[in-house]
């Protein structure tokens, strides 16, 4: 069934669906009433809803059941990137959510290429959360991300506090064998503590960004022997981490 994530609701019994899902459902799925779809409310509960209203500005669903879903990983693991080039955080939001991100945090680092312009912020946020949306919607996640705006990396720094853990991995660690601080970290953690794992743009990240990491208690670490694309990287993290919490039983 496809799945939507909807923000209205008239009680526990019933969804108000607008705006892009309302046009997918009667312009893309071109569907009728009585067909059933799942809705996830922003409490990240999921219900079996059959659709008993069509407008044309909205599609009402009502609740058939409620449903005992567990598709989110058992911490909360927020990915910050350095801004890469081209399309390169599209992927990484993508496939970040589809492997279970929490949230995403674009920042400028030293060695970014690309220069952020916010005159052109807005639209660029709005797209990157409509593919996370899509992309929770797509792999049945209970929870959509958050794409915040790009931030400065002193802000970063600041935002870094409300964390439990955080790592920042570096490619001079893998260079050296350091192999041991990403799993270390992951075996402490507990259900419900979070982490912030920061990665660099295409350049890397310079000394000086690497020197005020740690002094904002950040641990670096490698991710293995060979060294990842700035794309490629958060991917390796995070399936890493869905191994270690949902396979390793």
């Amino acid at each position: 069934m496809q799945r939507y994530f909807v923000k209205k609701s008239t009680n526990d019994h019933q969804f108000i669906i607008d705006g892009e899902d309302h046009h997918h459902i009667i312009k893309v799925m071109r569907m009728q009433l009585g067909e059933c779809i799942i809705c996830v409310d922003p409490e990240g509960k999921i219900a079996e809803c059959k659709i008993a209203e069509i407008t044309a500005n909205q599609v009402v669903a009502d609740v058939v059941q409620w449903k005992e879903e567990n598709s989110e990983l058992p911490i909360f693991i927020t990915i910050a990137s350095g801004l890469p080039k081209g399309d390169k955080l599209d992927l990484i939001v993508q496939k970040g959510t589809e492997l279970g991100a929490y949230e995403f945090i674009p920042f400028v680092a030293a060695r970014s290429i690309v220069k952020w312009d916010e005159k052109k912020a807005t639209k660029k946020v709005e797209r990157w959360q409509k593919i996370a949306k899509e992309a929770a919607e797509q792999s049945h996640r209970a929870i959509m991300p958050d794409v915040v705006s790009p931030v400065s990396f002193k802000t970063l720094l600041q935002k870094s506090k409300q964390y439990d853990f955080k790592l920042v991995a570096f490619e001079d660690e893998s260079r050296n064998g350091e192999t041991s601080t990403f799993a270390s970290t992951l075996k402490k953690m507990q259900k419900g503590e979070s982490l912030l794992l920061l990665f660099g743009p295409e350049g890397g990240l310079s000394q000086g960004e690497i020197q005020l990491l740690k002094e904002n208690d950040f641990a670096v670490c490698g991710l293995g022997p060979r060294i990842l694309r700035t794309e490629t990287a958060p991917l390796y993290a995070l399936a890493a981490a869905s191994y270690h919490f949902e396979l390793m039983g």
